[in-house]
């Protein structure tokens, strides 16, 4: 499935994204609910000390991106508070195309791609990613970071040069066999009579544009995939599928980050807790053990699974932390247990 490689090269941190200045796209998924948008969020600062210019956006309706960074955020990239080179950008990628104008074409190309979405499912949605790839290739940002959605969208991105063919040949067929009421439509909607190849000629430059692209999504010296999960049956299963489906589509996935695993409070919290709680501190750890012992037996065995399944990955532990996480301060110190494997107490 990957090349191997000795077993010392797979440090349990996220130094190799780090490490990798050729890296253009990021690509961060899995299921929901599993912390994706702490931990591209938390890349994307890390990376911002190391490469000249990064772009973070999230394709997840959801939006989350904007309570993780606790920052108004839109379509458009907006710099991130107290950075001068990181920038973040939430889109919809099933919405954006149905705005319109997408094509530059006006009430045309509105009509013409609900005529198109209908008989070829998902085009909205890829003209929509070309769109997204014409403006964020104009910004030439030196790293990319996606915050995808959970429903594996992420892969269909691979499929959008087959499906920009058939919307092409589509429009082809369309034109030949309404030809005269195109032109009459667009004489009387004031649109000048070329206008259609306009939309032709502005289809093929994003399908290009996409083809580029995905020679690059192939290309590990320029993407990656990093998978996030938790240590439970569903969100194992689901990774498992996931990193198969990768390997299927040629894409590199290198590193995964398992998050929410509980462990021992330390010496110090539980010291706090008494206090606290006005309780002694073995009284503490009683109750803290009767909680999560069993929660703790039952990742461990997730997490001896993940251990035989990806022995050839960077695997990054994360413990399941007390407050979320919210604004850059918290995401750089989620940053920094990213990076470091023993930063790992509660």
């Amino acid at each position: 499935r990957h090349r191997k490689r000795s077993m010392a090269e797979y440090e349990p941190t996220v130094q190799t994204l780090l490490d990798q200045k050729s890296l253009r796209w990021i690509f961060v998924g899995g299921k929901g609910g599993v912390g994706k948008t702490t931990s591209s969020s938390s890349l994307a600062i890390l990376l911002a000390r190391v490469r000249r210019s990064v772009l973070v956006i999230s394709t997840d309706p959801a939006h989350n991106l904007s309570d993780a960074f606790d920052q108004k955020l839109t379509k458009t990239p907006t710099l991130i508070n107290g950075f001068d080179n990181l920038y973040a950008m939430e889109i919809d990628p099933s919405f954006e195309a149905a705005e319109g104008d997408v094509l530059g074409m006006g009430a045309q190309s509105s009509g013409l791609l609900s005529s198109l979405s209908t008989s070829i499912p998902g085009i909205d949605e890829a003209i929509s990613f070309g769109e997204l790839l014409r403006q964020v290739h104009s910004l030439e940002y030196d790293c990319i970071v996606f915050d995808t959605a959970p429903t594996g969208h992420t892969l269909r991105l691979l499929s959008f040069p087959t499906l920009m063919e058939k919307a092409l040949s589509k429009l082809v067929t369309m034109k030949a066999q309404f030809g005269g009421m195109f032109a009459a439509m667009q004489g009387m909607m004031g649109a000048s009579m070329g206008s259609d190849e306009d939309m032709f000629s502005r289809l093929e430059s994003m399908k290009q544009l996409i083809e580029e692209v995905n020679v690059q999504f192939k290309d590990p010296e320029k993407t990656t995939f990093v998978c996030v999960c938790i240590a439970e049956f569903l969100s194992l299963y689901e990774t498992e599928r996931l990193v198969q489906e990768l390997a299927k589509q040629g894409m590199d996935t290198r590193v995964i980050i398992v998050n929410q695993l509980v462990q021992l409070l330390s010496p110090a919290r539980r010291r706090e807790l008494a206090e606290q709680h006005g309780i002694s501190e073995e009284a503490v750890k009683t109750v803290c053990l009767a909680q999560i012992d069993s929660r703790m037996q039952m990742q461990k065995k997730y997490l001896d699974q993940i251990a035989e399944l990806y022995e050839d990955f960077h695997v990054v532990k994360m413990p399941l932390l007390e407050h979320e996480v919210r604004g850059v301060t918290a995401l750089g110190e989620y940053g920094k247990r990213l990076l470091d494997p023993h930063h790992f107490e509660v």
